[in-house]
């Protein structure tokens, strides 16, 4: 017995268009996978404009003996090898010890800026969980420091930490008694305690504003069964709150700690182009090591010194807070 298929038909279960179906629907499938991509491109090819390619020259002049007489053709410049690195760690010898100076007040700055901003933040945000009348309000006046252009904020800073007619010193000498005289915040060792204040203030509405949304995803339940277990306010903080913005204060400890590292702008604006040396942090010691004394090549070698500690530091310490977030679980 014989089967016949009249012209123009196919089997069943077989299309005309079968053999091109498999291939159009991978090309489809290739064209929406690819696309994601395809739209960070430009994106990807700015940041490489940006900031590999300077980092990538910064990286080739240090290895350069670039001073002012080569700035119309820094191309010319003789290549010095390690010299600039040996000249910025040799601690023995001027330059080595200022840096080392620099990046020692740098640290010092650093980590007790980083936590009195995470301490006022995480403290403001607990207490704005409740509701209250003017709670919107407060938020709002909470984030101005953050909301404002850094050089209006230090302006007004450098304003108020005038010596004469400062509003620092007509508060804390003319109206509270608690100096004997009015006190230079702009020079000499008090300009360590200017520069940190402003920091502080400028830096602590971003701590705010990332803890109160991490409290945002912790039950209410869990406060409602511990207060009925009796336990106190303290007592929640420390096993509820704390506990559950782990992952949230790790990503932000690590983030103002490498802005509050590098911030250049506000020690430019509230001390000019030459800090004082209690003051000195390390960004501003390069910028006066570079564009100050036209040494571009040691400016160089201590931005890629820098580089490779920031480096290190955020490797140990990811490394460690994913070790304790694998112990944990």
């Amino acid at each position: 017995m014989t089967t016949t298929v009249e012209a123009g038909t196919s089997p069943v279960g077989k299309s005309p268009s079968g053999a091109a179906c498999g291939p159009r629907r991978r090309t489809g499938r290739i064209h929406r996978v690819g696309l994601p991509y395809l739209l960070l491109l430009p994106a990807l090819l700015l940041e490489l404009l940006v900031h590999l390619v300077p980092m990538v020259i910064g990286i080739v002049m240090s290895f350069k003996e670039l001073t002012q007489f080569y700035i119309r053709d820094w191309g010319a410049a003789p290549w010095s090898a390690l010299a600039n690195y040996e000249v910025s760690v040799d601690f023995d010898a001027p330059v080595g010890e200022a840096l080392l100076h620099s990046f020692l007040v740098t640290v010092a700055f650093t980590l007790l800026s980083v936590g009195l901003c995470w301490l006022i933040g995480t403290a403001a945000a607990v207490f704005m969980q409740d509701t209250f009348r003017g709670r919107g309000l407060l938020r709002a006046l909470f984030l101005i420091p953050y909301a404002l252009p850094v050089y209006a904020a230090v302006i007004t800073w450098v304003f108020m930490f005038q010596h004469d007619n400062g509003l620092v010193n007509h508060v804390l000498h003319d109206q509270l008694g608690l100096t004997d005289k009015p006190s230079f915040w702009l020079i000499g060792d008090n300009s360590f305690i200017a520069l940190l204040t402003v920091s502080v203030w400028k830096g602590w509405p971003f701590a705010f504003l990332i803890v109160m949304a991490g409290l945002q995803n912790i039950p209410r339940e869990l406060y409602e069964a511990a207060a009925l277990d009796g336990a106190g306010v303290r007592q929640q903080i420390r096993r509820i709150t704390l506990p559950s913005l782990r992952p949230v204060n790790q990503v932000l400890v690590l983030v103002l700690f490498l802005w509050t590292f590098n911030d250049f702008n506000t020690p430019f604006v509230l001390f000019g182009r030459t800090a004082p040396e209690a003051a000195d942090l390390v960004s501003v010691h390069i910028y006066q090591a570079s564009f100050v004394t036209w040494n571009f090549g040691t400016g160089s070698a201590m931005s890629v010194l820098l580089l490779l500690f920031l480096l290190l530091v955020t490797g140990g310490y990811l490394a460690l807070t994913s070790r304790g977030r694998r112990a944990a679980a």
